[in-house]
């Protein structure tokens, strides 16, 4: 049975949480979850992809926003770094710097979009250059 690592890199290069871990009876693998995120009730990832792609119409585009919001924070919008305290859908670090976005940013993941696509276009030019960025370096 193959094993699947998944790997969580902060934006500023700490390697993080999520690795398959083997376990001894039976083979099974477990799996641990980027920046132990935990399924939430209030927005699950369907309607934070909804929301995301109701704001990014370009499908490249949002294909690479997805990619990077799959790789950091497995879509779960209170995601949580426990070694650099980045947060939610994309990872800020310092997690505050979503507050400019609006006041919700730690429970609304249309603010942390917001929030990400803003970053993304403004420190790469598109969330496509930013994936690239990501692809070559595994933080952004």
């Amino acid at each position: 049975m193959p094993i699947k690592t998944i790997k969580r890199l902060s934006p500023r290069r700490a390697v993080v949480a999520g690795a398959a871990v083997l376990v001894a009876s039976g083979g099974a693998v477990a799996m641990a979850s980027p920046a132990n995120a935990a399924p939430t009730d209030s927005a699950p990832a369907s309607s934070s992809r909804q929301i995301a792609r109701q704001m990014i119409p370009n499908d490249t585009q949002y294909s690479c926003f997805s990619n990077i919001v799959q790789h950091e924070s497995s879509w779960d919008h209170t995601a949580v770094n426990p070694t650099s305290g980045s947060y939610g859908l994309v990872q800020a670090l310092p997690a505050t710097k979503m507050a400019s976005a609006g006041s919700d940013w730690k429970t609304n993941p249309k603010t942390q979009i917001k929030w990400g696509l803003d970053y993304m276009n403004d420190r790469y030019g598109s969330p496509c250059d930013a994936w690239a960025f990501w692809q070559n370096h595994h933080w952004y």
